[in-house]
């Protein structure tokens, strides 16, 4: 949750908007007098009401640690734009490296995250809600409801402020970029089977 919150930071200090997940509380931070890390904090309480009401007795009630998950995330968010605050990119290529280097951090922290399959975040979680609920396959339901959240973000933004703020080639890039990453990790590096192997163990010694 660190290592993916600092990400966040790090691609919206690009200045080309956030990663898709993020663009709606983003654009809400701009335009409310609330940190970009409360506006997450928010957005993903919702998410996890909506599992509850999704999955009825399917929930199970160890997921409601999402909640602890959701208040780490959200927090460290603010604290990375924070501790980032000196970065100000003026120039094209940088704002591009700001966004790229998110990316790939982001692509790490989320094999580290998912590789124990032991809790859903909730921005994970209610997709996964979603495609049991309506029987389709989650990647299919993932790049549905990351797009209908850069759309509403696209509205939110115009409504606000009449021009496009908060999502940009940066959230673009996030989309199609990061699974990429994910692969990549996954390919090329143990690490991952050797989290799954740990929490495999831990598991069965319960």
């Amino acid at each position: 949750m660190v290592i993916n919150s600092f990400a966040i930071a790090l691609i919206t200090k690009g200045d080309m908007g956030t990663s898709q997940i993020s663009s709606v509380p983003y654009v809400l931070s701009l335009r409310f007098p609330l940190s970009f890390g409360m506006m997450t904090f928010i957005m993903n309480m919702v998410f996890i009401a909506l599992q509850v009401a999704l999955l009825r007795r399917d929930f199970h009630p160890v997921q409601l640690l999402q909640i602890l998950v959701n208040v780490l995330f959200s927090a460290m968010i603010d604290v990375g734009m924070s501790l980032l605050s000196f970065l100000t990119p003026t120039t094209l290529w940088q704002r591009l490296l700001c966004v790229a280097a998110g990316c790939c951090i982001m692509g790490f922290g989320i094999v580290i995250e998912v590789s124990p399959n032991v809790l859903m975040v909730p921005g994970e979680g209610i997709v996964r809600a979603l495609s049991i609920v309506m029987h389709a396959k989650y990647g299919t339901t993932k790049i549905v409801f990351d797009i209908t959240l850069i759309a509403i973000a696209v509205v939110l933004s115009f409504a606000f402020f009449g021009t496009l703020r908060g999502v940009g080639l940066g959230t673009v890039i996030s989309a199609l970029c990061v699974g990429s990453v994910i692969n990549g990790v996954n390919r090329v590096f143990a690490f991952p089977e050797r989290i799954r192997s740990l929490a495999l163990v831990t598991d069965r010694n319960r």
